[in-house]
């Protein structure tokens, strides 16, 4: 898919590729309701237009909100485009589905703050879940009856806890995807401090993708 990313804006990856082959196995239609949070270049959210389900994509960093309308200009898509924190701007709202490629990279800090500029679409506290536990609190409650939350997030930022907060949350979960990709570049920069925290071996330099599907029952 040809798409339009001005610098600082994340590009669409292993991640990006996984999370919309799950989107597609998914039955949406004309009267489906998505939300895709972290749009970035807005290129799941693209996907879903695809289906002719109606579309609100939602990004805290304005250049990417901005790089996904000119996007769905481009591919002649209708997409409801929101600027803010995760949920925040659709509060109150309710959707048959809810994807997200929040960040999950673990980083080398004391405080558990987002990254700034670019770094604010991958770094994610130390453990990578400073953004992951949010959206398992927080985006249950804006799935209709019957909905899917579909995340992808790296084996590094503990998978199983994916499952075990959403299915706090009141959701069936389970992992629908994986892949196994080599490292880019930001997680070789990182390689070091994985080793240091235990999360790869010595010399690993691959991670482990997955996609957790969670549904509210009926």
């Amino acid at each position: 898919m040809l798409l339009i990313r001005p610098p600082g804006v994340y590009p669409p990856q292993g991640d990006t590729e996984l999370l919309i082959s799950s989107l597609r196995r998914e039955p949406l239609g004309p009267t489906s309701r998505v939300l895709d949070v972290g749009t970035g270049t807005g290129a799941v959210a693209l996907a879903a237009a695809g289906s002719g389900a109606r579309v609100t994509a939602v990004d805290l960093s304005g250049r990417a909100v901005a790089a996904a309308w000119l996007n769905t200009r481009l591919h002649r898509r209708r997409v409801r485009l929101r600027r803010g924190d995760l949920l925040r701007p659709v509060a109150g709202q309710r959707f048959d589905l809810i994807t997200a490629n929040p960040p999950y990279v673990p980083v080398d800090d004391a405080a558990d703050a987002p990254g700034r500029g670019p770094a604010l679409a991958w770094d994610a506290g130390r453990d990578g879940r400073l953004v992951l536990d949010r959206i398992c609190r927080e985006a249950p409650r804006l799935l209709a009856p019957g909905g899917v939350l579909l995340i992808v997030q790296s084996s590094l930022a503990d998978v199983p806890a994916t499952l075990t907060a959403l299915r706090r949350s009141g959701l069936r979960a389970s992992v629908a995807a994986r892949r196994r990709q080599a490292f880019g570049p930001v997680m070789t920069a990182r390689a070091g401090l994985f080793e240091r925290l235990g999360l790869i071996a010595p010399g690993e330099r691959a991670e482990d993708l997955a996609v957790v599907r969670g549904v509210r029952e009926r």
